[in-house]
């Protein structure tokens, strides 16, 4: 009776364990299932990938006859236990040999672990990315005998290649993008060494004359203040930044003040999501669902002057009711209705920051394994590794020749050369 392959004995023993694991876990914790699962997994799978290597190098399945006219290339010589350091712990895995061979089989599996290949340290570098610590990375790339083929300090000296890219990425010319539309936004993270202290990491991304979506700049900005974000705004500029038909923020006061001194030109937009949220708290419940419906109709008017007239007529009629709801709606007001003076098909696309929010939520993900960062390095490096990864899958704007003629017009009246009468007090262009 032929004897039965190690990765038929796993894959039954899973099969098993799947079968009894709903009333195994009525006694027994769920990690403890878990955990089993993973281990009899990984057991099934590496043992099989080790078997089709062995069935590739000889030519012929398990249980095939060698043919008496092909040439010998050896013989299955049963297994040998090894151990793989993981997450769960070592797992014993069954490794097949062969013998009578003319060279000695080694696999190439193995050595892949054993050696740092570029794609190796690639691995590395997207697993610490996607959210592993550098812990978990040392644990994960471990050889069969428990020993790590990377450490810790190993896994910090690899991803400094991020830090690399991210320098590179602040030194950029950003001559090279012709930005129409700006959106900035800041993120917050802990650092180790200042416990209860968050610190801002500034982000700006654009809409190209192309339609592409780009992360532009990301700085660390210790607060959300005008100091920082007006050097923030210095340093794009210094390097070539264009000016911007629009630039979407939040209500923050100090990056407000420094839009304005550093694009006196440029349509301020505020984020309307967030400026529906402050609107809608000052609200009872049972008002929302109607002033949410006459906000939309007046930040998605055909035109700037309908959505102006429908803010004046809302502010009319429930001022007497809701003065704390209406206060906020008329703060800033004409910065929630700049997107109806750009292209009609570009505009759900530049009122909001959503996509940045969306892109701070996956970085969030990622970071979250690591509850305060040591250094501004290390949090520089990650989010920024994130973040442009995100950017990658962002998908373009449509920008049709008469949306680009649009903007060409709009761009003629924002910045056409300034009234010289010294009547009129206009600040110079920074």
């Amino acid at each position: 009776m032929s004897k039965i392959q190690p990765s038929v004995l796993h894959k039954q023993a899973l099969n098993e364990l799947l079968e009894g694991g709903l009333r195994q876990t009525r006694n027994d914790s769920n990690s403890t299932f878990i955990g089993a699962f993973i281990t009899r997994a990984i057991q099934r799978f590496v043992t099989e990938a080790l078997e089709e290597e062995i069935t590739d190098f000889l030519g012929r399945d398990y249980y095939q006859r060698r043919s008496s006219n092909d040439p010998l290339t050896g013989y299955r010589n049963g297994y040998e236990t090894g151990r793989l350091k993981t997450a769960e712990g070592a797992i014993a895995v069954e490794r097949p040999q062969v013998r009578d061979t003319e060279e000695p089989f080694q696999s190439r599996l193995w050595q892949l672990l054993k050696q740092r290949t570029p794609a190796l340290e690639n691995l590395i570098i997207e697993s610490y990315v996607r959210g592993l610590s550098t812990r978990d990375v040392e644990d994960l790339f471990s050889d069969a005998e428990g020993h790590s083929l990377i450490s810790k300090e190993g896994v910090s000296e690899l991803t400094d290649q991020l830090w690399d890219d991210y320098q590179a990425f602040c030194q950029r010319d950003l001559s090279v993008f012709d930005i129409e539309y700006l959106f900035v936004d800041a993120v917050f993270e802990s650092m180790r060494l200042q416990i209860g202290l968050k610190e801002a990491v500034l982000v700006a991304w654009a809409i190209t004359r192309n339609g592409q979506r780009a992360l532009i700049h990301m700085a660390l900005g210790n607060k959300e203040s005008y100091d920082c974000w007006i050097d923030f705004f210095r340093n794009m500029i210094s390097r070539g930044l264009n000016v911007p038909v629009l630039i979407t923020s939040d209500g923050a006061p100090g990056l407000i003040k420094a839009i304005e001194e550093a694009f006196p030109k440029s349509l301020r937009q505020r984020c309307l999501v967030h400026k529906k949220r402050n609107i809608l708290a000052k609200l009872p419940e049972d008002a929302q669902s109607e002033i949410r419906a006459y906000l939309d109709g007046i930040w998605f008017a055909p035109t700037y002057d309908k959505g102006k007239q429908a803010a004046q007529e809302f502010v009319k009629r429930f001022e007497p009711l809701y003065p704390s709801a209406i206060a906020s709606f008329k703060d800033d007001m004409e910065a929630s209705l700049q997107h109806l003076k750009c292209p009609a098909t570009h505009r759900k696309a530049i009122r909001t920051t959503n996509l940045l929010e969306r892109a701070f939520g996956e970085q969030k993900r990622r970071t979250k394994v690591i509850p305060r960062f040591f250094t501004e390095k290390s949090c520089l490096k990650l989010a920024f590794a994130t973040l442009i990864r995100a950017s990658y899958r962002w998908r373009k704007v449509p920008m049709t020749v008469k949306e680009q003629l649009e903007l060409i017009q709009l761009r003629k009246h924002l910045f056409k050369p300034l009234d010289p009468e010294p009547t009129q007090n206009i600040s110079k262009v920074a």
